[in-house]
């Protein structure tokens, strides 16, 4: 199966389990999880890391490592800065109420989009540079 394939297959399978609303309610809440965990993973692919080398960069135990990774809990505010000074990466969230969509003051356009969440109450946009 090819990449393309593949991506399609994942999309009809995440639409899918959205029509789930338990589902749709955790995937919404773990928005910057997933984020958070992608760009840790990319980060450590990009420059060949392990979990335990990564770790000690960021000042943490191997196993934290591998919970954020793992994309399902929210890390907190303070985890996020510890990564952002750590690794020199830049977090834009941006949180809009439904309806109204703000561009982040231009910062997008040199940011990967790592997640884009429409929820009942908003819509969630997270990127990293």
């Amino acid at each position: 199966m090819t990449k393309p394939e593949r991506l399609k297959v994942r999309q009809e399978l995440l639409r899918e389990h959205l029509r789930n609303s338990s589902f749709r309610a955790r995937w919404e809440n773990t928005a910057l999880a997933r984020a958070v965990a992608l760009r840790l993973v990319g980060y450590r692919a990009q420059h060949r890391l392990t979990q335990t080398a990564l770790a000690a960069k960021l000042g943490m135990q191997q196993p934290a490592v591998a919970r954020l990774e793992a994309g399902d809990k929210n890390p907190t505010w303070e985890t996020i800065a510890r990564i952002s000074r750590a690794l020199g990466i830049e977090f834009l969230v941006n949180i809009a109420p439904p309806g109204r969509r703000r561009l982040m003051g231009g910062r997008v356009e040199h940011a990967e989009v790592v997640e884009t969440v429409a929820t009942d109450t908003g819509r969630i946009t997270i990127a990293a540079s």
